[in-house]
């Protein structure tokens, strides 16, 4: 029996991050939230989103199948009593659906509790809520993930050339290269993926996960709690962030307490500021309310899909850069860069060159802009048309 990860009501408060995914697809610590699940279950995970995205996804038969609101963190206790749940009834909060067991069609499902025949309250559960929990969660979940991975397996030996400190804690998955670089394990654990590489010089603290094909580039320091999602290409100095996939972080400059998406570019010399100089709360602007929301006292970037950040620029304490941006500009960033910005002064990108410079960036990975992308990428830009 299959399960279905549902994005939750809310879903624009994730935005931009899930402007272009489903809320199945964010990865923090070592795995996606549908990978998670199906590490946790074993079961075969589908997801069910808005209709402009559901084409990225494909659909299960429509049989039986455990809906699962995709913000919901799993834990042993939670999965077990879904299970239990017998045809027709579900579970809720205080906030909503969690999940429940349904025989429909695919298009017939409804997140209200109401519709079911039977409805079990749950307790606490622990939701996904703001695009700024990515970070605030990543030191917790790198750990939890790192369990769940390495459970009854052996890592691949360690070259001699690496400083390690703590190697217990240390997982090297078959084909990643390591040499002459320092792994300090004793702050957290460090997951190395799949023909990831590590080159020399660099430092490493963490907790810290390097995904399949990443690429951590000469004399970086990464600082945990870090998550380099596959393909990710990383260098400088980068903290606390998490940088889902396909992106390229690769020279000198601060990267610290951000959430950065999938196919993004950082030019060299690019910083965040991370703090205010006052070291006051820091607000972010949340899309789901349309107002800024209180994070802390330190967040960096929140940064969608697709965006490039020109050579040298300063990025502002607390800033969010929406999806396919080419942002430049002198002086500090503004705090709020929208959809499709060409530089920081609400100049509109031209479409056609945004898909044009998109497929160039993926073809420098082996890849190319689909069509089901494309037209996903176009509902986004249209929606800012008017």
């Amino acid at each position: 029996m299959s399960l279905i990860l549902f994005d939750p009501a809310n879903r624009e408060s994730l935005f931009p991050l899930t402007s272009t995914k489903a809320f199945a697809s964010l990865r923090f610590g070592i795995l996606s939230i549908a990978e998670r699940w199906h590490w946790k279950t074993k079961e075969e995970v589908f997801v069910h989103t808005a209709d402009y995205l559901q084409p990225l996804y494909p659909l299960p038969n429509d049989h039986t199948h455990y809906w699962i609101n995709a913000s919901v963190l799993p834990d042993d206790a939670l999965i077990e009593r879904i299970f239990d749940l017998p045809l027709g009834h579900c579970l809720y909060d205080e906030k909503g659906l969690i999940a429940a067991k349904l025989d429909l069609v695919f298009g017939a499902f409804q997140a209200n509790p109401d519709q079911y025949q039977v409805c079990h309250q749950y307790g606490h559960v622990k939701r996904l809520e703001h695009p700024w929990e990515i970070m605030l969660w990543n030191d917790a979940m790198i750990r939890e993930d790192f369990k769940l991975v390495t459970k009854g397996r052996a890592s691949q030996p360690i070259s001699p050339t690496v400083n390690t400190l703590q190697q217990a804690d240390i997982f090297i998955e078959e084909g990643a290269k390591l040499e002459f670089c320092t792994l300090n394990s004793k702050t957290g654990p460090i997951y190395i993926g799949k023909d990831a590489e590590i080159m020399e010089g660099s430092c490493i603290r963490g907790p810290f996960s390097l995904g399949t094909n990443a690429l951590v580039k000469m004399n970086s320091r990464i600082y945990g709690a870090t998550t380099l999602g596959p393909g990710v290409l990383g260098g400088g100095e980068i903290k606390n962030t998490v940088i889902m996939g396909f992106t390229n972080k690769a020279h000198d400059g601060y990267l610290g307490d951000a959430v950065i998406g999938e196919w993004c570019n950082f030019g060299a010399g690019t910083t965040n500021s991370n703090v205010k100089n006052t070291a006051g709360d820091v607000k972010v602007w949340d899309y789901g309310t349309n107002a800024y929301q209180v994070v802390g006292q330190k967040c960096g970037l929140i940064m969608g899909d697709y965006s490039r950040i020109s050579i040298n620029s300063s990025i502002n304490t607390g800033s969010v850069i929406g999806v396919s941006c080419n942002v430049f500009g002198a002086g500090l960033l503004p705090t709020i860069i929208e959809d499709f910005s060409w530089g920081a002064s609400g100049n509109r990108y031209d479409f056609q060159k945004a898909l044009y410079a998109i497929d160039n960036w993926k073809k420098m990975k082996w890849s190319s802009l689909s069509e089901a992308e494309t037209s996903v990428l176009k509902v986004i830009f249209d929606k800012i048309q008017h």
